[in-house]
């Protein structure tokens, strides 16, 4: 195992990312960032790097797959865009924060004081990690199925030209055409020193409650938070 957590962790963050390991090991490793195996001297394989190496891999290989069922109408460009909209770090790092990776991700206590556990980079690396760690432990359906679900709807907003920049008013625009309007962000919490401050936004339409972003600045967690409340809307109208 490269690091230890408690049984209680391990089972709230599987209760948060919708899926039960076999190999509960598996997903320590997957969670085990660098500075945290070079803080505690275990072998560099420990980490969740040789994980994300593979997870890369396997998410370009899930979305293609998708791409190419779903969008029967696109040519070979139009995928590859597509692809890129959502295959990235900004994406990945986004849905991490919406699944609150951030408070189980085992760190360094030089990276955590430095604000690893809200970073773009470290989030979408262990996104990456993690659905290696599935797809290991329960093969490509497994894998396939847990990807699709959190990509569907960021795809969806890709293919209509409103792909990843600004959020808040997308949520707006999508909001006035239903039956109200009135979208408000208020900061629920605030961690972290003057630094490297985790910034904590709800949002709410018409005074009921949505969803919740985080990020570095209350902006950031403003457009996490309406990226969240958007695959919302998108899974609901969905599935109406």
């Amino acid at each position: 195992m490269a690091g230890k957590m408690s049984a209680e962790s391990l089972q709230a963050f599987e209760h948060k990312i919708g899926y039960r390991f076999s190999d509960k090991d598996l997903l320590v490793h997957a969670l085990s960032h660098t500075s945290y195996t070079n803080e505690h001297e275990l072998p560099k394989t420990q980490s969740n790097e040789r994980l994300e190496f593979l997870g890369d891999a396997v998410v370009d290989m899930i979305v293609s797959d998708y791409l190419y069922k779903n969008y029967r109408d696109l040519p070979e460009g139009m995928l590859t865009k597509l692809r890129a909209a959502v295959v990235c770090e900004s994406s990945f790092a986004e849905l991490a924060a919406a699944m609150g990776f951030g408070d189980y991700i085992l760190l360094g206590r030089g990276e955590e004081a430095t604000g690893g556990r809200s970073r773009a980079s470290v989030l979408a690396d262990s996104f990456e990690a993690v659905t290696a760690a599935i797809y290991l432990d329960g093969g490509i359906g497994q894998a396939a199925g847990w990807i699709t679900e959190r990509l569907k709807a960021p795809i969806r907003l890709a293919a209509s030209g409103k792909a990843a920049k600004d959020y808040k008013t997308t949520l707006q625009e999508m909001v006035q055409k239903g039956s109200s309007g009135r979208v408000s962000y208020q900061v629920t919490n605030e961690q972290g020193p003057d630094h490297a401050k985790v910034f904590t936004v709800e949002v709410s339409i018409d005074d009921v409650k949505m969803a919740q972003g985080r990020g570095t600045s209350k902006k950031d967690a403003e457009q996490a938070a309406a990226s969240a409340a958007i695959k919302q809307i998108v899974k609901k109208n969905t599935n109406k």
